[in-house]
């Protein structure tokens, strides 16, 4: 099952936010993140709050159908319109992830999207992105998701290889993620994502690289690469502890890692973030950037996570309890946190630094100045930025990006 909820204090039933949450959101932009918690089956790797039928099956009636879920999950749109009072900022951007969005109708995606313009009404240049599995969509689908305001499609493609995909129990044939593409730009996407994973058990250098040609064949203008992480509970890690497949390693993840940069940058795709490529400034995942940047999001679904103005809270994860909460007019939220100045300050860094234009120097305390230096002569850090008050890493601080954090934050 999916990982446990983080501690925190009660949300207030109406879930009315504390007046300092919108001081200044004037100046902030506002995301919404839609999660649909159902998948046809569970990936052996995956530990997204997530269920199948079967999970579902007796433990919440109709409330836990995926059937009315785009009604439920309209409600908390509403109540989000309730909450943030006159707060007139339109969205900048919607998410829709899961799970697996597209298990649902088109038609039921384009009406979660369609409320959220209704209650807070939507930038010009808002981004509208859906997650997709390959095996979910056709071209007449993706035709009614661009009709209903969609701009952005993103695919789990994974791996380009059968013995792979076969590993992570992943349901869509090798070939299929890249029709997709093809199909998405026919029904006028002009920002399409392919979602790559590496160093899953029995991958080869060589079926890495296959599946980087493949993905660059298809011709999205952004693909996502993340190195497997094996978290516990999940059916790999079960695995593995069994010795029925190896332990992943980390001198192969970065060897991969780098056979990405390599690839991608050849093919005309430039890094913004650690582990995401575009082919241009407007191909970025302007979504993704609000949570590296701090900025506001409200995250409606079961086990969603939100942020306005220093307040972070969550969701309860199951969909029965989700739907009963707002069937019964309270608000889902499980619990939040008041993030305080120096906790907002180590999370500029930690996610600042990931992306190119890297994080402020006047962040850093003076150990963690120290540790920048140090950095700096390892060549972890880009010299250039640095003389201009940034920490931006370098290719090789990318591979260590994790260490270098855990040194600036002191």
């Amino acid at each position: 099952m999916p990982s446990v909820l983080p501690d925190g204090e009660p949300m207030p039933e109406d879930g009315a936010l504390p007046g300092s949450a919108l001081e200044g959101a004037g100046e902030r932009p506002l995301g919404f993140y839609l999660h649909v918690p159902y998948c046809a089956t569970r990936c052996g790797y995956c530990d997204f709050n997530t269920y199948t039928a079967t999970e579902l099956r007796g433990s919440g009636g109709v409330l836990a159908s995926r059937d009315n879920y785009a009604s439920t999950l309209i409600d908390e749109i509403r109540l989000a319109r309730k909450v943030l009072g006159d707060d007139d900022r339109p969205v900048r951007t919607v998410f829709v992830g899961g799970g697996t969005p597209t298990l649902l109708a088109a038609g039921d995606l384009v009406r979660m999207l369609a409320a959220v313009r209704d209650e807070f009404g939507l930038a010009d240049d808002a981004e509208v992105t859906t997650e997709a599995n390959p095996e979910s969509v056709d071209r007449a689908y993706l035709e009614e998701l661009r009709a209903g305001g969609f701009n952005r499609v993103s695919f789990g493609m994974q791996s380009a290889k059968q013995h792979v995909l076969k590993i992570l129990d992943r349901t869509h044939t090798p070939g299929r993620p890249e029709a997709c593409v093809a199909e998405a730009r026919a029904a006028g996407f002009d920002h399409v994502n392919l979602d790559l994973i590496y160093g899953t058990p029995g991958e080869s250098d060589d079926d890495w690289r296959a599946s980087l040609a493949a993905a660059v064949g298809a011709g999205p203008d952004h693909i996502s690469a993340y190195a497997l992480i094996v978290e516990e509970g999940t059916q790999l890690a079960r695995r593995i502890r069994r010795g029925e497949v190896p332990m992943t390693d980390d001198d192969v993840h970065a060897d991969r890692y780098l056979i990405a940069d390599s690839v991608l940058a050849e093919a005309g795709y430039s890094w913004y973030e650690v582990s995401n490529w575009a082919t241009s400034e407007a191909g970025r995942c302007l979504h993704n950037e609000l949570y590296w940047r701090g900025a506001d999001w409200w995250g409606a679904g079961p086990g969603a996570h939100s942020h306005v103005g220093g307040v972070r809270w969550w969701n309860v994860k199951h969909p029965g309890a989700y739907a009963s909460a707002l069937a019964g007019g309270r608000t889902p939220g499980a619990g939040r946190e008041l993030l305080s100045a120096e906790d907002r300050r180590v999370e500029r860094i930690l996610l600042e630094l990931r992306l190119l234009s890297g994080c402020e120097l006047s962040l850093l305390r003076p150990t963690g100045l120290a540790a920048s230096r140090r950095a700096l002569s390892d060549g972890l850090l880009d010299p250039g930025p640095y003389a201009e008050g940034r920490a931006v890493l370098t290719l090789r601080g990318r591979l260590l990006a994790d260490a270098v954090v855990r040194d600036l934050v002191d």
